[in-house]
């Protein structure tokens, strides 16, 4: 049986969670509580809205459906505490079983699309998960047909249960119904009493984000409901978000940005609209902006560039009801920052920040110099952030340092990680992000860089790391060292440099071959190989990976001879 959640998260302390809730950074109130008393509150206001579906549910509706999905999860043995890899596209089933999960107390952890054998199987044993939620295909992929291949090792691994949920027309024996399982309620005021007096305490976990850390596969970030509440409402507050809001949620839900940051829930719990769409794919996404009167959406920068290129061609008249854009994943280069207003129309919001915690917005109504070149400041006043030197110094104001912070929402350590937490988190508690940043004399903080090794692919977070240890499974492979290689569209895509064994060669599409088989996610995979000698190392025998990003970025400019494939 799955052991208990509190057996393997940090608590905050209890001076700190004593002060948050004092100070009311913490409500003390359940997020599908919250949701409830939304729809208690404008029961007959348009609340979720799936084109592509064709259905359309009030406040009201959005939560008799998430209360009956959550009896019906009950019916199956998934309750209280368990936990549920939640890999669906955007569409209705992910809202409705997202809120059903959060109204039972059930933690959806949150996988992304593009996740295969590899990551969940990893997130489904380490999580001890009994159930997991797809779609039957997406994008030519069967995800119904790996999610029963799970099974067996799921079930060996974890002692648990395994449910495969599956959103579709097309069900393999054994799959449970999604669709039905999140379909009308058919005795709302029985399922409402049910859960009202069964429901999770405001100090449980809420959710599981996934990390986008440097040293293997995702981190589990536990995400209490006091925390995640606060994470959403300020965040929608520092939005301008209320009744009026239509969000479209275009990049993948499961991410912390398009869920809460405000995402989808801070405009729910707002008491506004969400609109989903399959992808940000620049015509569809204008027309359902003009169609809805969408107010507030998310792009990582490659969508926003996608976009403005859109515009200047066809013109942006379907984003007349568009107020913000918030952009975030990875850093913005400024000259695109100041071309978002003219050319979209709506207010350029940038957002930095991290599934474990800290958030940092531009506000509304800043000068464009600090909209468009710094990547704001902290979301609340309890958010404590430094930067320091190698030793943990704090460096001089103005001066590039390693950010570290803690605060109502940063949870002080990693789900059943007490290695990774040892590092990434200091004896008080504060979280090393391994961004390196400067902060200007108002409190924004401009992002330099990181000393994670990790590549940041259009927002997709890559371990360097994991994608080394894919492609040593090559048997011609001596060394390898995969690095981030710069990129106008995406911010960045995987290189990787390979020196071969004595006698033997190395191609990309053997690499790239060798990792889809293995079942990785293919935004891992490398886009170029780079054969070497040797591979260059610091004075202390380290991979000088700092030279290796430079090496990359002067061969893009100037193509190098024979040696790069």
């Amino acid at each position: 049986m799955p052991s208990p959640i509190s057996d393997h998260t940090v608590p905050w302390p209890d001076a700190a969670a004593q002060r948050y809730a004092a100070e009311g950074y913490w409500a003390g109130i359940p997020l599908g509580r919250l949701l409830r008393e939304v729809a208690d509150r404008v029961p007959d206001a348009p609340a979720l809205i799936d084109p592509v579906a064709g259905l359309r549910l009030t406040h009201a509706e959005l939560a008799e459906r998430a209360d009956a999905a959550a009896v019906r999860l009950a019916e199956l043995g998934i309750g209280r505490g368990d936990r549920v890899v939640v890999q669906l596209g955007n569409g209705w089933e992910f809202v409705v079983l997202t809120l059903a999960c959060l109204r039972a107390g059930i933690v959806p952890v949150m996988a992304l699309p593009g996740h295969r054998r590899t990551e969940l199987g990893y997130l489904a044993i380490h999580a001890e998960a009994v159930a997991i939620a797809v779609p039957d295909r997406m994008r030519g992929f069967d995800h119904q047909a790996l999610a029963h291949e799970l099974a067996d090792e799921v079930r060996t691994a974890t002692g648990a249960n395994w449910h495969v949920l599956v959103a579709g027309d097309h069900l393999s024996p054994g799959s449970v119904d999604l669709r039905a399982l999140c379909g009308p309620a058919t005795d709302p005021k029985a399922d409402r009493a049910r859960l009202d007096a069964s429901g999770p305490g405001s100090r449980d976990v809420a959710v599981f984000l996934l990390s986008g850390g440097t040293t293997g596969l995702p981190k589990l970030i536990a995400r209490t409901h006091d925390d995640y509440v606060y994470n959403a409402l300020a965040s929608a507050d520092v939005a301008a978000m209320g009744e009026d809001t239509v969000y479209l949620v275009a990049l993948p839900a499961g991410h912390n940005f398009p869920l809460a940051c405000p995402g989808l829930l801070g405009a729910l719990l707002k008491g506004g609209r969400v609109v989903t769409l399959p992808s940000p794919e620049p015509s569809r996404a204008f027309a359902t902006i003009a169609a809805e009167g969408v107010t507030h959406t998310a792009a990582v920068p490659a969508i926003a560039v996608r976009w403005m290129e859109h515009a200047a061609e066809h013109g942006a008249d379907d984003l007349r009801t568009l107020r913000v854009l918030q952009v975030g994943g990875a850093r913005i280069a400024d000259e695109l920052a100041r071309k978002v207003k003219p050319t979209l129309g709506a207010t350029l919001q940038q957002v930095f920040g991290m599934a474990e915690g800290l958030l940092n917005y531009t506000r509304l109504d800043d000068p464009d110099d600090v909209i468009c070149a710094t990547q704001g400041r902290p979301l609340s006043p309890a958010d404590e952030v430094r930067l320091v030197d190698e030793l943990d110094n704090d460096v001089p104001e103005g001066e590039p340092g390693l950010l570290l912070t803690r605060g109502p929402y940063t949870p002080r350590g990693y789900y059943k990680a007490a290695e990774q937490n040892a590092r990434a988190f200091t004896a008080e508690g504060w979280y090393r992000s391994g961004d390196i940043c400067r902060r200007t004399p108002d409190g924004n903080l401009i992002v330099e860089g990181r000393d994670k090794d990790m590549i940041n692919r259009g927002g997709e977070k890559i371990s360097a790391e994991e994608v080394e240890n894919l492609v040593y499974q090559l048997p011609s492979v001596s060394q390898v060292a995969a690095v981030a290689m710069p990129d106008p569209v995406l911010g960045e895509r995987v290189c990787v440099y390979v020196v071969p064994r004595p006698g033997r060669s190395v191609t990309l599409d053997e690499i790239r071959t060798s990792m889809e088989d293995s079942g990785v996610a293919r935004f891992k995979i490398p886009e170029r190989l780079v054969i070497v000698d040797e591979l260059v190392t610091t004075k202390v025998g380290k991979i000088d990976k700092k030279t290796l990003r430079a090496d990359i970025a002067r061969r893009l400019i100037t193509p190098p001879p024979r040696l790069d494939h």
